[in-house]
């Protein structure tokens, strides 16, 4: 069983909840959160200024922390690669900040409503 932990842009949550569905993984948890990555942000920006002095106006003192959704879902090992894989796809657009997925191992899971447990608590 693995828990898989997915930041994701925010524009693109329709997007992959949508695939995840399609790929027969509906389950997930989505909350805001803020961070950023190794990138430097506004780099775009600051390539198509037209002058030094106009590309400091996009340089921050200190590096900003962007709005981002963190999803959760918990997955059997067998569809570990299919969620890791619907994810990438979806997020993918080849531009710095589109994302970063952990994939850690889960002891287990239980279903409050039934008292299951293991691989019959998921999809």
């Amino acid at each position: 069983m693995k828990l898989i932990l997915a930041i994701i842009r925010i524009a693109k949550m329709g997007d992959t909840k949508q695939a995840l569905a399609d790929a027969g993984l509906p389950s997930f948890t989505a909350m805001p959160v803020l961070g950023r990555g190794k990138g430097h942000g506004d780099l775009e920006k600051i390539k198509e200024a037209e002058s030094a002095h106009e590309a400091l106006e996009f340089i921050p003192e200190v590096p900003r922390l962007k709005s981002k959704r963190m999803i959760t879902l918990v997955v059997t090992d067998e569809k570990k690669d299919l969620a890791v894989e619907t994810i990438i796809n979806t997020n993918h657009t080849g531009k710095s900040g589109d994302g970063k997925i952990f994939v850690i191992n889960a002891l287990g899971s239980y279903s409050v409503h039934t008292g299951e447990s293991g691989d019959a608590t998921l999809d």
